[in-house]
């Protein structure tokens, strides 16, 4: 696959990460925030298994051989879908995107700066690191009101 098309298809997951959290939101405003989210990890999981069922090629017996933190996945994505429910009713989409997107460059930039998992070592250079701080500046026009 081509960095273009992978770069593509990212942009269309940012835009299903920004309508999401909206679409979430709608659904607790009938069923309870905590209950909306786990509708959705609910239709998520049912759409994985039809993916895994149909397309995969792995195995369940490496589960065996993780460790605990690399099974924290789950709970990381529960508590994320958990917040943008609560946060974007009260903050709008856009603000909870701008915060999201700025928390997840700074986070990025320190995993790959350290290389943690085992991921590759990119080093916070300063255009990197002057990166993240206009798109905080960014993050802070769009969030102030």
């Amino acid at each position: 696959m081509s960095n273009i098309l992978l770069v593509a298809l990212m942009v269309c997951g940012g835009v299903a990460v920004a309508v999401q959290p909206s679409i979430n939101a709608r659904l607790a405003q009938k069923v309870g925030s905590y209950e909306s989210s786990m509708i959705s990890f609910a239709v998520g999981t049912l759409a994985l298994l039809a993916v895994v069922m149909l397309t995969g090629r792995g195995t369940w017996r490496g589960v065996t051989a993780a460790s605990w933190w690399e099974l924290t996945g789950g709970l990381l994505g529960a508590f994320f879908v958990t917040l943008t429910i609560i946060t974007v009713p009260r903050l709008g989409t856009a603000a909870v995107m701008a915060a999201i997107i700025t928390g997840q460059l700074a986070a990025g930039a320190f995993l790959d700066h350290y290389g943690l998992f085992g991921l590759r070592h990119l080093p916070l250079t300063p255009q990197r690191f002057l990166g993240i701080v206009l798109l905080a500046a960014g993050a802070a026009l769009i969030i102030r009101r």
